[in-house]
């Protein structure tokens, strides 16, 4: 986990605590949107997913679903556009490092938007 967040940082320009909620919120709406055992396969590839999950902030009454209710989200954390394609192309970079590349290609694939973030 500390490798992906300081990557993040370095990369992005965003304070460590930003970026694990960022992933971490980035890590909950695939968990919640994308095909549940391709998802697994790819949270298996991303030490301490779990716990970066747990640092995401909760979604709020009013909020929206899909892509669009996860930018809003991140952009609710002060992140601009370029930060938030930083953010998902490094968690996805990431993940496809450690071997999941064929999973991260389906859940793209499964989520309508997603594919122009990362």
């Amino acid at each position: 986990m500390n490798e992906l967040i300081t990557r993040i940082s370095e990369s992005v320009g965003i304070d460590a605590e930003t970026a694990q909620k960022a992933v971490g919120a980035i890590l909950a709406f695939l968990e919640r949107e994308g095909p549940a055992d391709k998802v697994k396969e790819m949270l298996a590839a991303v030490p301490g997913a779990q716990e970066l999950i747990s640092m995401a902030p909760a979604d709020g009454m009013l909020s929206m679903g899909g892509v669009m209710g996860l930018g809003q989200k991140l952009m609710g954390m002060g992140m601009g556009m370029g930060e938030i394609s930083g953010v998902a192309k490094e968690t996805i970079g990431y993940a496809r490092e450690n071997g999941s590349s064929e999973a991260i290609d389906e859940i793209i694939a499964s989520i309508p938007g997603l594919s122009q973030f990362v």
